[in-house]
C-alpha cells in the first residue's frame, strides 16, 4: 500500500474510525516488525483525529518504557500502578479519564493534557504494553473510542 492516507473530517467519530481502520489494516499488511507497525498506527491515528498526544508504552522489566508516539515529548518511564498508564497496566483494563486532574496520582507529562484513554495490549494473558491517547479537551474519549481502539490493538497484535 502507498503510505498515503485518506483522512475524513466533518463526519462522526464512528465514521472516522470506520474509514481509518481498513487503512491501518492495509498499512500493516505484510509488515512483521512490531515497532514499525506501532509507529505507523500512531501516525495514522494522529493524522486522522489530531489528538494532542498518542503513543505506546511497552513493558520492560518492572516499568513501562516509551515507545513510538506522536506529539510533544513525553514521560520516558512509568512504574506499574502509577498514573493512568500504570493503572491500566496493573488492572489489565481500558481506563477512560474525562478529567486527568481528577485522577488520583495522574502523571502530568504535559500540562495541556486534559482527558485521556489508555488501553492495554494483552498477549497470552499478560500486559505487554499500553496505548495512551491524550486530548487537550475535557471529556474527549468515550465508549466509541474504546471499542474502535480495542479493534486497532487487535489488528496490531494479530500481525
Amino acid at each position: 500500500m502507498a503510505e498515503d492516507l485518506t483522512i475524513t473530517r466533518n463526519t462522526s467519530k464512528e465514521e472516522q474510525y470506520q474509514s481509518i481502520i481498513p487503512q491501518i489494516e492495509a498499512l500493516l499488511y505484510g509488515e512483521t516488525d512490531f515497532i514499525a507497525n506501532l509507529a505507523n498506527v500512531t501516525a495514522a491515528l494522529k493524522e486522522q483525529f489530531n489528538w494532542f498526544w498518542i503513543g505506546f508504552y511497552l513493558v520492560k522489566q518492572d516499568e513501562l518504557v516509551l515507545g513510538p508516539f506522536q506529539g510533544p515529548v513525553a514521560c520516558t518511564r512509568i512504574k506499574k500502578g502509577k498514573g493512568v498508564c500504570g493503572a491500566s497496566w496493573e488492572q489489565a483494563a481500558t481506563i477512560i479519564v474525562p478529567d486527568v486532574d481528577a485522577f488520583p496520582g495522574h502523571i502530568a507529562c504535559a500540562t495541556a493534557s486534559k482527558s485521556e484513554i489508555v488501553l492495554p495490549l494483552i498477549v497470552n494473558g499478560e500486559v505487554m504494553g499500553v496505548l495512551d491517547v491524550d486530548s487537550e479537551v475535557l471529556g474527549k474519549f468515550d465508549d466509541t473510542d474504546k471499542a474502535y481502539l480495542e479493534q486497532v490493538i487487535s489488528i496490531i497484535l494479530n500481525r
